[in-house]
């Protein structure tokens, strides 16, 4: 499985955001911002993006993955400055009442997408440099914690509590892989049920969703409303689909069908049989990248490993959650899917360092025998 765990993510990576690109050419010219003049817009934005993430994906494969263990305060640091100006007039960028992007005109950043990067980097860093400070409340769990906390809070106040729900999961698990002791972590948790449930209050359309999740045929015309149509579109496609570029609910009835919701987008045009290859696929991201974790040559890699799978198939699944009403309404994208440079250029490059590590865990065996067989000799091998 390891030997081939490299080619089988890589697969399934290209697998996903082919049909992401396909699906996104179906549904970007019935957007909300689809431009009179052109209606493939986004579609280019998209291929100009995906032609940036094949040359990171590239390059983080072939630079050490320790370089970012090297730098990882350059790292963290540079990721809370972008975060920061997303709140600074002029640089960062209001959309739907949400301060996620900075930029100018056509080019838009999400620091939020770097964030997780940076947070996976760090907490390997740290419990790699400090592999037995488990028990250690103050080494081992407040010090990591409080770190994290900055880049954490930053994601929260621009209003983005799915990027910041997953970044905490995914924290929570690198932490308890690492051997922090599980009474920490069970008192972190409890303070995130009892915050989450403070901010419900402070945010009525919050407490709507939940309702709407709760009763969506009582509010599909309201909270629910997404959710709703949602089901209509992964129910109307069948088995097969109607066919790609037949779907009927994209059609202005589904708000950001190429972004949260493009998922039931695929399930009309395509039907079930593709829905059911995208969650394959991104089952076979997450058992490859356990499987390079596993295989890692050191603690730093096997940390960081899991800390990128985890936060993209956590992600994947919380978006098909939402949009089959498994989980509340949460505005957060399909991980190589859906639409956003951003998220499609850091996705890429998480798959790159992962196949760095892949490359790097190899045994001298299996590293002659695949130089022989490529007939290159492969930089950080």
């Amino acid at each position: 499985m390891h030997r081939k765990s490299a080619v089988l993510l890589l697969s399934s990576v290209s697998f996903l955001v082919i049909v992401g690109f396909v699906m996104l050419v179906s549904t970007c010219v019935f957007s909300a911002q689809a431009s009179e003049i052109d209606g493939y817009r986004e579609a280019k934005r998209q291929a100009v993006s995906l032609v940036i993430g094949i040359g990171v994906l590239w390059a983080a494969a072939m630079i050490d993955y320790r370089f970012w263990k090297r730098h990882v305060w350059f790292v963290l640091g540079a990721v809370c400055f972008f975060l920061a100006l997303c709140f600074l007039p002029g640089v960062g960028l209001e959309v739907n009442g949400e301060r996620r992007w900075i930029g100018a005109g056509p080019l838009r950043v999400q620091p939020s997408e770097m964030a997780k990067i940076a947070v996976a980097v760090f907490l390997a860093y740290w419990f790699s440099r400090y592999p037995d400070c488990g028990k250690d409340p103050v080494r081992g769990f407040l010090l990591p914690l409080c770190i994290v906390a900055m880049p954490l809070s930053l994601v929260l106040f621009e209003v983005d509590i799915g990027t910041t729900a997953v970044l905490s999961v995914t924290s929570l698990l690198v932490l308890f892989v690492a051997g922090v002791d599980w009474k920490y972590l069970s008192s972190v948790v409890m303070a995130g049920v009892i915050t989450f449930l403070g901010m419900l209050s402070y945010a009525p359309n919050r407490m709507e969703r939940i309702m709407a999740f709760l009763d969506p045929e009582e509010h599909r015309l309201g909270a629910g409303f997404q959710q709703w149509i949602s089901l209509m579109a992964l129910g109307s496609g069948g088995m097969s689909g109607r066919g790609i570029g037949e779907g009927r609910l994209k059609m202005l009835y589904m708000p950001f069908a190429q972004t949260d919701f493009i998922f039931p987008m695929i399930g009309e045009e395509m039907g079930l049989v593709c829905t059911l290859l995208v969650v394959l696929a991104f089952i076979t991201v997450a058992v490859c990248g356990f499987v390079i974790a596993f295989h890692a040559p050191d603690r730093f890699g096997a940390l960081l490993a899991i800390g990128l799978v985890t936060c993209i198939c956590l992600q994947a699944f919380v978006n098909i959650g939402v949009t089959t009403s498994i989980l509340p309404n949460k505005g957060i994208p399909l991980p190589f899917v859906s639409y956003g440079g951003s998220s499609l250029v850091m996705g890429l490059f998480a798959v790159g360092v992962l196949v760095n590590i892949f490359r790097q865990g190899r045994g001298p065996e299996e590293k002659r025998e695949w130089v022989n067989r490529s007939r290159i000799t492969p930089r950080g091998v």
